[in-house]
């Protein structure tokens, strides 16, 4: 697709409400509700990033407190607002939580929740819950075995159900509730989180293979902080649908 088309299709969509049940969360497998929301079309770029930072020096990269981004946030710029030659269009990365809620927020938006984030990624191009076909299953698992894809512009990969592309074969992305993925109680919103999710525990519910490729997503975000930052870590914005 080519960048001038992108630009014209920038923006967000309306994802209607509906339930799913998550892989993990609900022990009694009863669907989750998400409510009508609105989702970046594309996770924000380097280009996006880069005006943010202008309007915001204090999260560049020189002078954002540790306490916000580890020592690796934005390190493959070349420096505080200048992204490496050709990749205006790819998918910024390296970024914390704390940079990323506070992108969203300055646009007027919020980063998504894990459940919406889960929600809209479940779509193919023609269904809105593609987690039953295996071929499905298999685009998302190849790709985590792909290395560098963070490299790529956004818009290469399928336009899904709900006209939203890359959310699967491009980077991994925030939520804003990352951290608290891993329940044990009867709900979500229970605060005893599975502290086991590396020791196996967590695997247990990922018995076949469909469930393998959202358990290796539960698997990272349980790994996080919201000062860490990774190479192949970005982010889209969300934001709330008046009633």
């Amino acid at each position: 697709m080519a960048t001038s088309l992108i630009a014209q299709e920038k923006g967000m969509v309306t994802i209607k409400r509906g339930t799913y049940v998550p892989l993990y969360g609900t022990t009694d497998k009863k669907p989750v509700e998400v409510k009508t929301f609105k989702i970046d079309v594309y996770p924000v770029t380097n280009e996006e990033y880069a005006t943010f930072l202008k309007k915001n020096p204090q999260y560049s990269r020189s002078k954002i407190k540790r306490l916000f981004a580890d020592k690796s946030y934005l390190s493959h710029w070349k420096s505080d607002f200048d992204y490496a030659p050709g990749k205006n269009n790819a998918p910024v990365t390296n970024i914390s939580w704390f940079a990323a809620k506070k992108y969203c927020e300055c646009q007027g938006k919020r980063l998504p929740t894990m459940d919406e984030w889960e929600y809209v990624a479940m779509a193919d191009e023609k269904r809105i819950d593609a987690r039953t076909k295996e071929e499905y299953n298999q685009f998302i698992l190849s790709w985590y075995e792909k290395s560098k894809t963070y490299n790529n512009p956004i818009g290469k990969t399928f336009k899904n159900y709900w006209g939203v592309y890359d959310m699967h074969g491009l980077v991994w992305e925030w939520t804003s509730d990352f951290n608290s993925i891993m329940l044990s109680g009867e709900s979500r919103k229970d605060k005893d989180s599975d502290k086991n999710l590396f020791c196996g525990s967590g695997s247990v519910n990922a018995s076949d293979l469909m469930n393998y490729a959202a358990f290796m997503r539960y698997a990272f975000r349980g790994s996080l902080k919201a000062s860490y930052t990774t190479r192949n870590l970005g982010f889209r914005c969300a934001q709330d649908v008046p009633k």
